[in-house]
């Protein structure tokens, strides 16, 4: 039986999934069958960065209603072979994803994939807790700044709390996910460092994301940086978190500062 990863943060816009398809095609490469699988209803996000988005024909409420198959709305991605989305809706009835509904989805995919990454929409509500209700583990993805880790705390609670893991007594695997890290205004004191984000959140750290605009370029381009730019720092990033995802130890070096010539012998930080 595969493994459901819930990818899932309390505040938006922190790369959540951008992380999603990042990681599920850093796996997909190693051979591995993947699905992504877009719970964002109303927005559908995901499959603009897959670059799939003109491909949609069925969706993930269509396949809970009935008037498709999982076969008909899963979506082959053209660069690997392993690897697979499905799609949210663009509905605005956010009640169209059941309790049941998602369950069945969730249990036909895991007899078939190695692993099943959900993307789940930010926040505490409905879609978000379902999005968690059946995963094995949980990526955790914050940028390092007060309101964003003190958001990821409260969706701590939540896994610990609303899933079917919690209710039969069992702890979910947690990691968090430092996105957009930069370096320069860590040192300058302007975000929180990785300390501070391990101290509040007590969750192992899965990896570091440099901030990069290599990322956003990638995702403009319907791509998975993981994908059209895999030797970029951002990339790299990525790809060893899904190694740490899959079992392998790897140490995760935090980023620092580079001072210029001119900085040393001055003795200022760069800017």
């Amino acid at each position: 039986m595969g493994k459901v990863v819930v990818v899932t943060s309390g505040k938006g816009g922190v790369g959540k999934t951008t992380s999603t398809a990042a990681l599920g095609a850093a796996v997909a490469k190693t051979g591995k069958k993947v699905a992504l699988v877009d719970f964002d209803v109303g927005l559908r996000n995901l499959d603009l960065i897959m670059g799939a988005e003109r491909r949609v024909v069925f969706d993930l409420v269509n396949v809970i209603q009935g008037t498709a198959k999982l076969s008909q709305a899963l979506i082959r991605d053209k660069r690997v072979d392993t690897l697979f989305l499905l799609p949210a809706s663009q509905t605005r009835d956010k009640d169209a994803l059941t309790e049941e509904g998602v369950g069945e989805v969730i249990d036909k995919l895991r007899s078939v994939f190695d692993y099943v990454f959900c993307d789940s929409p930010a926040g505490i509500e409905r879609g978000a807790q379902l999005a968690m209700r059946f995963a094995d583990e949980a990526v955790i993805v914050t940028n390092p700044e007060v309101s964003s880790v003190r958001d990821s705390d409260r969706i701590i609670g939540l896994l610990d709390a609303r899933t079917m893991r919690a209710e039969q007594g069992e702890q979910i695997a947690k990691h968090v996910l430092v996105t957009r890290y930069d370096a320069g205004r860590a040192a300058r004191g302007e975000m929180l460092s990785i300390d501070d984000v391990l101290e509040i959140l007590s969750v192992p750290l899965l990896g570091i994301i440099p901030e990069s605009q290599d990322v956003l370029r990638a995702s403009n381009l319907g791509s998975p940086v993981t994908l059209s730019e895999p030797l970029n720092s951002a990339a790299k990033a990525y790809i060893e978190a899904a190694r740490r995802l899959e079992g392998e130890e790897l140490p995760v070096i935090v980023p620092f500062e580079r001072k210029g010539f001119l900085d040393r012998l001055l003795g200022r930080r760069a800017a």
